[in-house]
């Protein structure tokens, strides 16, 4: 699988699987770790496809997103709340590494 296709998988995976270690753990730290190693992974695959700017754009979308699911998951629960963002911050890094002729259109 190529790196375009990777990333907004792994992007949505992050968001699911740092909160489903931090269930089952019961340590939300742990969580956390999961959560900015598969930051920092996906940072570095979009760099040389999107370059530094839409990376750190994408960083902070994530971030927002991350803060949003504790708010969402009061309104519709935890885990539905972790599932939008997760497919979100997907959407947001398929965009990102979108081809350069593609994103114009």
């Amino acid at each position: 699988m190529d790196a375009r296709r990777a990333l907004p998988l792994v992007a949505a995976l992050t968001f699911l699987v740092a909160f489903g270690v931090a269930e089952l753990t019961g340590v939300r730290a742990l969580g956390g770790v999961v959560l900015v190693a598969g930051g920092l992974w996906c940072a570095r695959i979009a760099a040389p496809i999107a370059g530094r700017g839409p990376t750190a754009v994408l960083l902070v979308v994530a971030l927002a997103l991350f803060v949003l699911s504790h708010q969402l998951g009061h309104a519709i629960g935890s885990w539905p709340a972790v599932v939008v963002v997760a497919v979100l911050v997907a959407l947001a890094a398929a965009t990102v590494v979108r081809p350069a002729r593609m994103r114009r259109a």
